[in-house]
Order: C-alpha cells, then sequence, then structure tokens
C-alpha cells in the first residue's frame, strides 16, 4: 500500500498562493512561501518579464537561489532565480557583481523573482499548494549546516590571488576606459556653444581649477599665511617697537630662570666619589 502524500494549506493575503515547505524531511512544522504572478508597472525594466516570472516572499535564509531552481524545476524549465532583500524595481544591472567584494551575507528572510521559460510555469508553480511541503535539503540536494558550513565558509573566504588580479585588472581597464571617453567628450565640448548660445567651461580649460583635495587646500592656506606675514609691517610704530622689547626681555628672563634651575640640579646631583 503506498504511503500517503501530506497535504498541507496555508493561508495567504489576498492575491498570494502559500507553498508549504520544509528544510528537511525529520522537520515536523512547514515554512510557507507566499508566491504569485509578478506584475510590471509601465515603463519598468525587462529583467522580469511578465507572465514568466514568480514572485516569492518570505524566503529563508538557509533557501539559496539553487535550493529555488531545484524546488521550481518541476514546474518547468527556469532561466534565472534574482534574490534580493525586499522588492524593488525590475531593471536589469549592467555592473557585474564582484566575487571578492561588496559581498553580503544573507542575515533574514528575502525576497525572490524565479524566471521561466514558458508562462506555464507560474501556473504550475502556484499549484504545488495542492501537493505535499517541498523539502529544501534533500540527500542527493543537501543543504550544509552547523560546521560543515562553517567549514564551507571558510575555504570560500580563501582568496585565489590570480582571480583576484584578474578581476582588479578588468575592472581598471572598464575604469580607464570610461575616464579617456570622459575627456574625449570633455575636450570635443570644450568651447562650442550650444544651442542657447551658452559655452560649457570645463576643467580642461586655459586655467583648470585647483583639485578639491587637503594637500591642495593646506598649501592654498600656507601661501594666504605668507602673503599676509610679508604685508605686516613690523617696528613700525613706537608702540610696535616697546612690544618687541617687552617680548624680549621677558623671554631672556625665562631663560635664565630656566639656566638657574638647571645648574642646581646639576649641583645636587654631584657626589665626591673619591674611589
Amino acid at each position: 500500500m503506498a504511503a500517503s502524500v501530506e497535504r498541507v494549506v496555508g493561508e495567504a493575503p489576498a492575491g498570494y498562493t502559500a507553498l508549504a515547505v520544509k528544510f528537511g524531511a525529520r522537520q515536523r512544522f512547514p515554512h510557507y512561501l507566499l508566491v504569485k504572478e509578478h506584475q510590471l508597472r509601465e515603463g519598468a525594466g525587462t529583467a522580469h518579464p511578465p507572465h514568466r516570472t514568480l514572485f516569492v516572499l518570505n524566503v529563508p535564509p538557509y533557501c539559496t537561489a539553487a535550493s529555488l531552481t531545484r524546488l521550481f524545476s518541476r514546474c518547468g524549465d527556469v532561466q534565472s532565480v534574482d534574490m534580493c532583500d525586499k522588492p524593488g524595481p525590475g531593471e536589469k544591472e549592467e555592473k557585474l557583481k564582484s566575487k571578492f567584494f561588496n559581498c553580503e551575507t544573507a542575515t533574514g528572510f528575502r525576497v525572490a523573482y524565479v524566471v521561466f521559460k514558458k508562462p506555464a510555469g507560474v501556473r504550475a508553480a502556484k499549484a504545488l499548494s495542492q501537493e505535499g511541503p517541498l523539502l529544501i535539503s534533500t540527500e542527493s540536494h543537501p543543504v550544509k549546516t552547523g560546521v560543515k558550513k562553517w567549514i564551507a565558509s571558510y575555504a570560500a573566504s580563501v582568496v585565489d590571488q590570480e582571480e583576484l588580479k584578474a578581476e582588479v585588472d578588468a575592472y581598471m581597464q572598464d575604469y580607464d576606459k570610461k575616464i579617456e571617453e570622459e575627456e574625449a567628450k570633455a575636450a570635443k565640448e570644450e568651447g562650442v556653444p550650444d544651442e542657447e548660445g551658452w559655452v560649457k567651461v570645463t576643467r580642461r580649460g586655459r586655467k583648470p581649477g585647483l583639485p578639491r583635495t587637503e594637500a591642495a587646500n593646506l598649501r592654498l592656506l600656507e601661501k594666504e599665511k605668507q602673503k599676509r606675514a610679508r604685508k605686516e609691517l613690523l617696528n613700525f610704530y613706537a608702540w610696535q617697537h616697546r612690544e618687541t622689547k617687552r617680548e624680549h626681555i621677558a623671554q631672556l628672563r625665562k631663560k635664565f630662570e630656566e639656566d638657574k634651575q638647571r645648574i642646581a640640579l646639576m649641583r645636587a646631583q654631584r657626589k665626591f666619589r673619591p674611589y
């Protein structure tokens, strides 16, 4: 006699369908993913195409993009899975994600956009609510936890120097290319009036502006200080002569007192040592 399949149907907000999932077969109570067909506003990007994208809420931290791909692959061919901290506009990111820099670790529940190759995959995914709980960690596809997860995280944290150098070199090449394009565009627009007759002033003109750095500001302040010192008239008035003499006498008295204290200390430390 075949074992009966456990059916769990959870309540979901309006417009959503609740899909029961479990971390493993030993887990008693399921967790619910809230899914619905992703709807785009007018003028939005095409990273999440309409009628083929499944919007998933309440994704636990231990559920990765690979896990979602495996869970929903029974509904149809999965084209991509995009996981985010919160819902956002479906715009394609031209900037490639780095493997070594700006790596964020999932610390809470997230949202996901599952893109199928055909619209029938979205309808089949919503129909999974009538089946038993889906297992995230199985014997054939286990999810690492505990010490195994720490070991894998440590092994992944070891940086391959050659791969890191290749990524940095590629980034610097893109950056240099971008700077060259900006400089060429600025040189082309220099001195050329626009439609209204205005001429755009760039930093590559005859007198380029000073760089806004701390070292440049310090040099500018030092030059201003020297300029003011040259403009001041020293000992021009009689009261300036008196102030200068008074300060000189005060300095001499201070030095005389310091010398007296130094001599007294030397005398106190001097002792008669015949042997």
